[in-house]
């Protein structure tokens, strides 16, 4: 049996509770057997001393794309790299993303379904990375927003198909579009694409295999008739009302609110080389997207934490700037933390192992300087994770 003892100076354990001092944390086979005050150092253990630093669990980032470098336009990357290239690239942003604290992901929309390849890969012990929940590639209809990495169909059976197709190939969680959005051409992120119908079709399907659901929804009818069909979580929600909110509230719909994104595309825009219908889409539906969220939050909608990461100028290792921009739009800091780990594991539905320090939970774990609910910038510069009780990577 290989036993850890790790010292704190504080620990915030994921849940919301108020966090404790000079903790001790006990990891035996890789599981939380213990949390005791840190002088009671038990015996034939390894002991790691952050006496002086913050220990938290590991980030929880529930939306991004394995396969996207976060360059300007991704359609020359989809169009000119091929498979060898893809896999190296989705082996690097692996590595960003455990190195920057982050030990679990949702990928949402990934093409010729590499995340399931590595999920796969990674509990072989063929690869080393965060854990991953992984959908494939994204549902849309005919021509609709995330064509060029998704799976095109069109009319309740061919849904219903598209929808068994993904569950056959292995994903966790069934992803569509109910709208179209700022990165496909041709497409606004207002109009609602997948009918009612057919959403309710792609849903029951994979709610009877035991999958959760995620659906791209900016437009206020898309994202309404997605929660009513019953969707797990709603991504992006640009355009909210009131009803819309409420019904998410009555159905316990998660809310991932992806910030950065549209940030980053319109911060950067057409003089970084980023298309110019993105930069004109995103400008456009920023102020909503703030306002909407900060309507959320205030309602008491289930949030958990995503960055699209893998979109424009949108990097894989800065997924602690979504919490910042969470607390620029009035989120508590303490709020922000648990979007990013307990909240996000029940959203993922790893959250018996997951997302939490406390006992019989995996010893997912990182280690900061500072406190983030003092300053959340601290996030930025992770000194050492542990993955399942094994330390990855080790800093100052």
């Amino acid at each position: 049996m290989v036993r850890l003892f790790i010292k704190t100076g504080l620990l915030i354990d994921g849940t919301g509770k108020e966090p404790i001092r000079n903790a001790g944390i006990v990891i035996e086979d890789g599981k939380i057997s213990d949390i005791r005050s840190m002088e009671m150092v038990p015996d034939d253990c390894m002991v790691y001393n952050y006496s002086n630093q913050t220990v938290m669990p590991g980030m929880i980032n529930c939306h991004i794309h394995l396969d996207m470098p976060p360059v300007a336009d991704p359609f020359p990357y989809y169009r000119d790299l091929n498979d060898v290239e893809k896999t190296l690239g989705c082996l690097e942003r692996l590595d960003r993303y455990l190195c920057s604290g982050v030990t679990y992901v949702r990928s949402l929309g990934c093409e010729n379904y590499f995340d399931v390849k590595f999920r796969d890969a990674i509990r072989k012990g063929l690869t080393y990375g965060p854990g991953i929940v992984c959908s494939g590639p994204n549902l849309c209809m005919t021509g609709g927003h995330g064509w060029f990495m998704g799976l095109e169909c069109d009319g309740v059976d061919e849904c219903r198909k598209a929808a068994r197709t993904l569950i056959k190939k292995g994903v966790d969680c069934v992803k569509f579009m109910a709208t179209g959005g700022v990165m496909t051409p041709l497409v606004e992120p207002g109009s609602q694409q997948f009918s009612f119908e057919e959403m309710q079709a792609i849903i029951e399907e994979a709610h009877k295999a035991g999958k959760k659901t995620a659906t791209h929804a900016q437009g206020s009818q898309g994202i309404l008739d997605a929660v009513k069909a019953g969707v797990d979580s709603v991504e992006h929600g640009i355009f909210l009302t009131d009803e819309i909110i409420d019904l998410m509230l009555k159905k316990g719909t998660f809310l991932v609110p992806t910030l950065v994104a549209p940030f980053y595309i319109s911060k950067n825009g057409l003089k970084a080389g980023i298309p110019e219908y993105a930069v004109r889409k995103s400008d456009a539906v920023g102020p909503s997207h703030i306002e909407s969220f900060k309507k959320a939050y205030r309602a008491g909608v289930k949030i958990a934490l995503g960055t699209d990461g893998g979109t424009p100028l949108n990097p894989h290792e800065a997924t602690w700037f979504e919490l910042k921009l969470m607390t620029e739009y009035g989120v508590k800091p303490m709020d922000a933390i648990v979007y990013s780990t307990g909240n996000a594991a029940k959203l993922l539905n790893i959250d018996k192992l997951y997302g939490t320090i406390e006992n019989g939970k995996a010893a997912d774990i990182i280690v900061i300087d500072e406190n983030p609910l003092d300053n959340m910038e601290t996030l930025s510069n992770v000194k050492a994770v542990f993955k399942d009780g094994k330390l990855y990577k080790k800093g100052g």
